[in-house]
């Protein structure tokens, strides 16, 4: 009988089965652009043929929806997103409160100082881990990882941004139904915040009782 191939048992390759034949850098500006020339081990055991991929290096990030468990609201944020723009979108983007980990700093402390830095918004009590995944492992070296976190939507509102960095964000403070609509709208296209608001939901009563008593 033939099996389906997710019914075989996978073979276990590693880091150890990759050959870097090359790696260089070809750009340098805003993000950098590497260049890899390497060869992998296949299923069969056979080696590839040596490939040539372009990486984007831009750093790792730490993204994170606050939450508001009394008034049963999240914190979103619109800004202007180039990648949008290039794709002929409304380069207006509905996003959650992200930014690039510095060295020496926890994905932790980068959620709490951009949560300050976005939206004039602070974070209460221990942050709820959601996943940590890529964003694009295909082409982007970029590692997410995602939180929630309580908040006070009551004291988040208006404009925020750093001038050095050209940011000009809107804050909403959104009903979390009202954000569930959008994103069934299709007016949320992001991967951090569809993976955050889609776990809130998942998750709900249990994330506003255990929040609850951090606000």
């Amino acid at each position: 009988m033939t099996q389906h191939p997710e019914e075989q048992k996978p073979t276990e390759l590693t880091r150890d089965d990759v050959e870097l034949i090359q790696h260089d850098t070809v750009f340098q500006g805003y993000y950098r652009m590497d260049r890899y020339q390497l060869r992998h081990r296949q299923y069969d055991g056979n080696w590839s043929r040596p490939i040539t991929r372009e990486v984007l290096e831009r750093g790792h990030a730490a993204a994170v929806l606050p939450y508001d468990p009394v008034e049963d609201k999240v914190i979103l944020i619109e800004q202007f997103r180039t990648g949008a723009y290039a794709h002929g979108a409304d380069p207006w983007q509905i996003e959650i409160i992200a930014g690039i980990i510095d060295p020496n700093q926890s994905a932790e402390q980068v959620a709490r100082r951009e949560a300050l830095e976005e939206a004039g918004c602070e974070l209460f009590g221990e942050l709820i881990p959601i996943m940590d995944y890529y964003m694009s492992p295909g082409a982007v070296s970029e590692y997410m990882s995602l939180f929630c976190a309580a908040c006070d939507s009551k004291l988040v509102s208006g404009f925020h941004g750093l001038d050095d960095e050209d940011e000009d964000i809107r804050v909403l403070a959104v009903p979390l139904q009202r954000a569930l609509s959008l994103l069934k709208a299709g007016k949320i296209r992001n991967s951090p915040a569809i993976i955050a608001l889609q776990w809130l939901q998942l998750n709900h009563a249990k994330v506003r009782n255990q929040l609850a008593s951090t606000s």
